[in-house]
């Protein structure tokens, strides 16, 4: 029995993912997330390649934009199949499509656009949609499904589908395990072929250890230098995982508290998610939680809600760490925090993420000497560091260790979502090293797999 598989977004680049499993008698989406690399905007408009209404099946991975973003607009054009999802990511996807569509209408407010979808569509959606816990395995059609925890974000599945007694796994981000807060991602064994992330596949983060000195490093001379420390920050884990490592810093390693203010109104709604779903948390997490730790929270934090208050930031004494959204500095709050200190030689910028190419904060990682900041410029002399231990995607040596795990059962591994270099450096290292067989698609291909 042979099934295609297309790969409408996310070959050839990082995000975006939209994968189709089409066996002839079902059509199966994997994911269906905006292109950040072309402009979460552009993306989300964009018409699809193929006609919605003829998909039947949506299964997603989990909860970032690059791999919800587009739901509302498949169902506003005709989707009306069933979606499947672990219940955080369901909770958090909802969260996410409101802002979302927040952010659009005020768009269209200041530039005319119409957005790509209304609230109607997020409420379709959401009644689409249907839950199941990580191994409880459910049928459709003639296939199974069971949904393996990739230790990425909260609620993050990796999709194994079977037929016919074969398995091909989707694994959405493979998450950077062992991670504070987290389980450890799942092996991928028994299966005969992957759809794999490969973010980092041609890096490797510094160690556990590691990263935790370096952040508590940065925190320290923000105090020596009383300066300001700016943490652009993903909403979803990177947030709450910084958040916990501080809290750990402050109560148990003796760090004298310093004035963090968490200005991210998302992060805020998403952070309580993640206390409603403690249960998918790691042992040592979950034993601080017994001992009556809340991680998010410590001495010295201040929650920012409206606008006004983190204008008023700007006034906030020195020193400080503003933790703002988004996590590429692509939009959000950070913006205008960078805006108003990117200038002083007493400001840091810390990354803790992958930074997109063509972002504002991969300008700042590269170096950029002066940035454009809606629609002014901005001279940089700021320091500019990187920390991608927090990172919540697997690095090189993760990902070789992922595809040797899948066993002697694996025929094939399909490497995307990853910057072309970064694929097929991968690629050709599991071909080199585990005799894999590796194929990196491009955007729009199809492929024929024994399934």
């Amino acid at each position: 029995m042979n099934s295609k598989i297309t790969f409408y977004s996310g070959a050839e680049e990082v995000t975006g993912a939209n994968f189709l499993l089409d066996t002839g008698t079902t059509r199966l989406l994997v994911d269906c997330g905006t292109r950040e690399e072309h402009g979460a905007d552009a993306s989300t408009q964009e018409p699809f390649a193929y006609d919605p209404r003829s998909v039947d099946v949506l299964l997603v991975t989990h909860a970032h934009q690059d791999h919800i973003g587009r739901i509302p607009k498949l169902v506003r054009d005709g989707f009306r199949g069933s979606i499947y999802s672990t219940p955080a990511t369901r909770d958090i996807a909802a969260i996410m499509f409101n802002d979302a569509l927040s952010l659009m209408q005020v768009k269209m407010e200041e530039t005319g656009e119409h957005p790509a979808y209304e609230s109607r569509d997020v409420e379709e959606s959401l009644s689409l949609w249907q839950t199941h816990e990580y191994h409880e395995p459910f049928d459709i059609a003639d296939m199974r499904v069971e949904m393996l925890d990739s230790g990425h974000i909260l609620g993050a599945a990796m999709m194994r589908i079977s037929r016919a007694g074969r398995s091909i796994l989707f694994t959405g981000d493979i998450g950077n395990t062992p991670e504070p807060l987290l389980s450890d991602t799942e092996t991928p064994s028994g299966v005969q072929y992957l759809v794999m992330e490969s973010v980092y596949g041609d890096r490797i983060h510094e160690g556990r250890e590691d990263r935790k000195k370096h952040l508590r490093e940065v925190i320290e001379d923000t105090r020596q230098r009383n300066g300001i420390l700016l943490i652009p920050s993903f909403s979803i884990e990177r947030t709450q995982i910084l958040l916990s490592e501080i809290n750990d810093m402050v109560e148990r390693e003796h760090l004298t508290p310093l004035p963090v203010y968490l200005d991210a109104p998302l992060a805020t709604r998403v952070t309580e998610v993640f206390k409603r779903y403690t249960g998918l948390f790691n042992e040592a997490a979950r034993e601080k939680i017994t001992a009556g730790d809340d991680l998010f929270a410590f001495k010295g934090l201040t929650v920012i809600d409206t606008t006004r208050e983190s204008r008023a930031l700007h006034e906030a004494p020195d020193p400080k760490i503003i933790i703002a959204g988004a996590g590429m500095s692509s939009g959000g709050r950070i913006r205008a925090h960078e805006k108003a200190y990117l200038g002083r030689k007493d400001a840091t910028v810390l990354m803790v993420g992958y930074q997109a190419p063509g972002s504002l904060g991969r300008r700042l990682e590269d170096g950029a000497k002066s940035v454009r900041i809606d629609d002014e410029w901005v001279r940089v002399h700021a320091r500019i560091e990187a920390l991608t231990g927090y990172s919540g995607h697997a690095d090189r040596d993760q990902l070789m260790d992922f595809i040797e795990n899948a066993g002697e059962s694996l025929e094939r591994a399909f490497i995307v979502m990853g910057e072309p270099k970064s694929s097929l450096f991968l690629a050709q290292r599991a071909k080199d090293f585990l005799n894999a067989d590796t194929y990196v698609p491009v955007r729009g291909e199809t492929v024929t797999v024994e399934l």
